[in-house]
């Protein structure tokens, strides 16, 4: 039916559909620093975090328009936990901030990676396409791994998974039980362009070099939120 519509109105229709999506989610693994980056988003100030177990929510003001807002919503990490959180909240998600933990990364690379492509091949997160942002947090560290070097291993990563889930057995009836096989272009090597959706990746921490005194350093995040409001 919609062939047959001007695409004007197609256009109005599919814009309606994403702005009635205004929530931004907070994912990653535990310890990667999502709690406090969501305080220091909602009012600048440091503050002690403990693991989550529910989800926090929040109205953000992306610029000094109050009319111009998302809802953040934190999400836990912990692995029995992220799953059944994502599936509660990712029709409403407007865009997805995955944050990793760039001094720990090296050594939780498989586990990120792992929730990642789970995220990714999501059938919601599909097909709606919501902006992904890589936050390579703790940058204020001086072990911490840069963003293009996360970047250039999580696709390394995600194309190793591709392909041991495509070759995953099929059950009795005929179901891979792999879940889905193809991530990205068939028959070429995993990259994040090969995504329905925009990724970004910038580099910040929600510490900040001077730890409870000192500043966050979110400036790229914050002006990420800015485009996808």
């Amino acid at each position: 039916l919609l062939i047959f519509l001007p695409p004007a109105v197609i256009w109005r229709f599919v814009q309606s559909r994403r702005s009635s999506r205004k929530a931004v989610l907070l994912l990653g693994l535990c310890d990667a620093g999502k709690t406090l980056l969501f305080a220091r988003l909602l009012s600048g100030r440091y503050r002690d975090t403990q693991t989550s177990i529910t989800d926090s929510s929040a109205v953000y003001r992306v610029s000094q328009d109050k009319s111009t807002n998302v809802t953040l919503i934190d999400l836990p990490g912990h692995e029995s936990l992220r799953l059944q959180f994502l599936e509660r909240f990712k029709a409403a998600a407007r865009a997805i901030v995955f944050v990793v933990d760039s001094v720990a990364f090296q050594r939780e690379v498989k586990d990120v990676a792992e929730f990642l492509y789970q995220v990714l091949v999501d059938s919601t997160v599909l097909k709606n396409a919501p902006a992904l942002l890589i936050a390579c947090n703790k940058q204020d560290v001086t072990m911490a791994k840069s963003a293009k070097l996360i970047q250039q291993q999580l696709e390394k990563e995600l194309n190793t998974l591709r392909v041991t889930r495509s070759a995953a057995p099929t059950s009795l009836d005929g179901s891979a039980t792999g879940g889905p096989a193809q991530l990205g272009k068939k028959g070429k090597d995993f990259d994040f362009s090969q995504l329905p959706m925009k990724v970004e990746f910038v580099e910040c921490s929600a510490r900040g070099s001077k730890g409870e005194e000192g500043e966050a350093d979110l400036e790229g995040l914050e002006k990420w939120l800015v485009k996808v409001a």
